[in-house]
């Protein structure tokens, strides 16, 4: 086992644990008081929940950490420590005494590849499009094969979960498919597997799921639209999505738009109320990414266009749960020519 000591006062600020959790977004932060007495815990989930109830990054990690961490007592030996880690599923533990004040952080020296191993869970990448916004490009190219810094960003979205994990692919494919099918094969020279869904007349990203073998893992599945250029952790996607009783989670990401004129407000009697200058208005947008469980995927009817915004309204219609999950990551969907042009110059600063 390694020995950490890298603790967070309860008065830092969001910011700070976000820039920890990068470095290692697989363990939990840790939080003390002032006296050294540990008081909380924070992961990446906790960070996104709290910027959905309109904290920010400038307020301090003591608004949004869990209070009641799972803690191993310093009177314990290494295999007891164990067996408590294993019990909770945790990478990492805080040693603590009895008084509570913090002595060390202890991880698995295999607990990376631990929870990267475990990850069998389908993912389903929507590659079938015309792309016709971004004509003449897509003429002779599927919009997931166009490339940013000499990568096809359907090869990109792949590395990603690659780098959370995953392995298990499936590439619903419809326009030039054999662009698609002729690059990846079956993903070995890749190290994963990647297996194909061809719509022969397109289904929509919600439809598509009906097209899925019927032998998937009894796993929630992510799905993710092929124009989608992102640096989000799946893993910690997945772990959001599995600590919540929810049957689907949607990707949103926030979007400010500024009237460029003031705004005035009245009553019914065209009375003024109210006069703003340039108002900002903030919004969730749907980021195009998901996950569902299977019951999500058994509700879809076969041969039946739908999208996932109409598949996952009827769902919550029938009673079943969803949440959000929000994006801060870079995060673009590259539908037109501008967004194309804007994620090549990302890729290249």
């Amino acid at each position: 086992m390694l020995e950490f000591d890298v603790p967070l006062k309860q008065s830092e600020l969001i910011r700070v644990a976000l820039i920890c959790l990068n470095d290692d977004p697989f363990s939990p932060l840790y939080i003390t008081d002032n006296n050294n007495i540990l008081v909380g815990s924070v992961t990446d989930g906790d960070i996104r929940r709290g910027l959905l109830k309109n904290w920010t990054i400038d307020d301090t990690v003591e608004k949004i950490m869990n209070k009641s961490p799972v803690v191993a007592l310093y009177s314990l030996d290494a295999s007891a420590i164990e067996q408590v880690m294993e019990q909770h599923e945790l990478s990492l533990i805080p040693v603590v005494d009895e008084a509570g004040v913090f002595i060390r952080l202890q991880k698995r020296i295999d607990s990376e590849s631990a929870i990267k191993s475990r990850r069998k869970n389908p993912v389903f990448i929507m590659a079938g499009g015309f792309g016709s916004r971004l004509l003449p490009l897509t003429k002779e190219c599927p919009k997931p094969m166009l490339e940013i810094n000499k990568k096809p960003i359907l090869h990109s979205i792949i590395d990603g979960f690659i780098k959370s994990g995953f392995s298990n692919f499936y590439i619903s494919t419809h326009f030039l498919a054999n662009v698609i099918t002729d690059y990846f094969g079956d993903g070995k020279q890749f190290g994963v597997s990647i297996k194909y869904v061809h719509e022969e007349t397109p289904l929509g990203t919600g439809g598509a799921l009906a097209l899925l073998p019927k032998d998937l893992p009894d796993l929630p599945l992510i799905m993710i639209n092929g124009d989608v250029v992102t640096d989000l952790d799946y893993e910690g996607l997945i772990r959001y999505h599995e600590s919540s009783d929810c049957e689907a989670t949607i990707c949103v990401r926030e979007f400010t738009y500024k009237v460029p004129f003031g705004v005035i407000k009245t009553d019914e009697r065209n009375r003024v109320v109210d006069m703003v200058e340039k108002p900002e208005h903030k919004s969730l947008i749907n980021a195009g990414i998901y996950v569902i469980n299977p019951s999500i995927i058994k509700s879809v009817e076969s041969n039946v266009y739908t999208d996932m915004p109409t598949a996952l309204t009827s769902c919550k219609e029938k009673g079943l749960s969803l949440q959000v999950f929000p994006i801060y990551e870079n995060w673009l969907d590259v539908g037109q020519h501008a967004d194309l042009e804007k994620a090549k110059k990302n890729a290249a600063d």
